[in-house]
């Protein structure tokens, strides 16, 4: 069904990697300064939100749990290719439904990587004995490990709309515990709800102050507020000749500073995408390796447009 209202609202357009439904020549965007490498640890959540744009539940294992051994044949890569990455990032589903993840933090850690996890806080992170590892890892190697929370609004009453009641009640009670610990956390939310994005901010700035969280509300690296990816709103295709009409470069767009390891259900062996965003999409699958991922991205798809170029998200700090 969504695929149909994608297909609806861009008809026509998004069709050929190279060229526009108009004939203009697609923008692409090449790989220019690698800075984070990230890892979805499989689609598997804990809950169901509404409006997930992988489509993680309790039942979705697309994309399957990736391993400590997996991950670490692509840290070698990096050091092999000299990409210069500086964080690896670790996103799902619920990372912490994976039962490695905390080995493969360490990994990336002890390699003197940062880590990045995105993560609800939850009953899968809340358990004892991933409790015990997150507290020795936060203990290890402090502000090098940051955990950024799925909190969607500072208000529990339209964040449980999206993700099911007593969610807020339960990711509060996760990053308390973290807070406790010493951890460094961030906080992921939406910017869809009818607030301005001042307005949104001051109301992450109360609610950090309230439950003593060390979070800054107003740098958007730490309070990131993604756009929604609403696939039934029409969006214009991006061409060669939109960076200079928009005042922007290809270096600002996420495929130039990033890549994403996933491992397929039934695959012998995971792969790299272009973008963290495009778990379904295969034009965006570039190999099985570093070195095949290092060709440029052409932008054609909807969220290219609406999230990346016209939106300027980014999925890391």
């Amino acid at each position: 069904m969504k695929d149909q209202i994608e297909v609806a609202a861009n008809a026509g357009k998004f069709a050929d990697p190279f060229v526009t439904a108009k004939g203009d020549t697609r923008a692409s965007v090449a790989l220019s300064k690698p800075q984070t490498l990230w890892f979805n640890t499989g689609t598997l959540c804990n809950i169901e939100c509404e409006n997930c744009y992988i489509l993680s539940s309790p039942q979705n294992d697309a994309l399957v749990y990736i391993s400590t051994a997996e991950v670490e044949t692509y840290l070698d890569q990096l050091e092999a290719r000299k990409w210069g990455v500086r964080e690896i990032a670790f996103t799902g589903g619920e990372p912490f439904m994976n039962p490695d993840m905390c080995d493969m933090a360490r990994a990336a850690l002890d390699r003197g990587y940062d880590v990045l996890i995105l993560t609800n806080a939850m009953r899968p992170m809340m358990r004892k004995s991933v409790r015990a590892e997150l507290t020795k890892l936060i203990g290890n190697f402090g502000d090098k490990l940051t955990l950024r929370i799925s909190l969607d609004h500072w208000s529990p009453e339209v964040h449980d709309k999206e993700r099911g009641k007593d969610a807020f009640a339960k990711t509060i009670e996760g990053m308390i515990w973290l807070r406790d610990q010493g951890a460094r956390m961030a906080v992921a939310g939406r910017s869809v709800w009818a607030e301005s994005d001042a307005a949104a901010r001051e109301g992450y700035a109360a609610l950090y102050a309230e439950k003593n969280f060390k979070i800054d509300a107003q740098d958007p690296a730490m309070t990131v507020l993604f756009p929604e990816m609403d696939e039934s709103v029409e969006v214009p295709e991006i061409t060669i000749d939109c960076w200079d009409i928009l005042g922007k470069s290809p270096s600002d767009v996420m495929c130039s500073s990033s890549r994403m390891v996933v491992k397929r259900k039934g695959a012998d062996k995971p792969a790299v995408l272009a973008c963290t965003l495009l778990a379904y999409s295969p034009e965006f699958e570039l190999g099985e390796s570093l070195e095949q991922a290092e060709r440029d991205v052409q932008l054609n798809h909807p969220h290219c447009a609406k999230f990346c170029v016209l939106g300027g998200a980014s999925c890391s700090a």
